[in-house]
């Protein structure tokens, strides 16, 4: 009994210790409501891309995003919190394959980023 406890404190251990990167988050995740998007520290919402985004919008700096997320300016004239990446199955783990997001590096990030790609939703 003692070490059934004993693990399951060291797994919530690690999970508080993991801290609030965007896996924590869900940024980049499909949703379809906002309940299901990451509240800490920054409350996300469920963006109304195809198979919902959890992200924020309105971001005017990285810093206004969580950690593994970015701040670009959309093609539709808004900025947003997206995750960032380097290869596609990383924007992939939270979200459908028929609603699957593209890492990519045709993006403008509202800061300079060198080398980084980010989470797009798909259109």
């Amino acid at each position: 009994m003692l070490v059934r406890f004993g693990l399951l404190g060291l797994v919530m251990s690690f999970a508080f210790a993991c801290g609030s990167d965007a896996d924590d988050l869900g940024v980049g995740a499909q949703c379809t409501a906002n309940d299901q998007c990451g509240q800490e520290p920054k409350a996300q919402t469920c963006l109304s891309f195809k198979g919902g985004y959890c992200g924020i919008v309105g971001c005017t700096k990285d810093a206004d995003c969580p950690d593994l997320a970015k701040c670009v300016a959309h093609t539709d004239g808004m900025n947003y919190c997206f995750r960032t990446c380097l290869d596609k199955p990383e924007c992939n783990a939270n979200r459908a394959v028929e609603n699957e997001s593209n890492c990519s590096a045709n993006v403008t990030f509202v800061e300079p980023n060198t080398g980084i790609k980010a989470c797009v939703p798909p259109a």
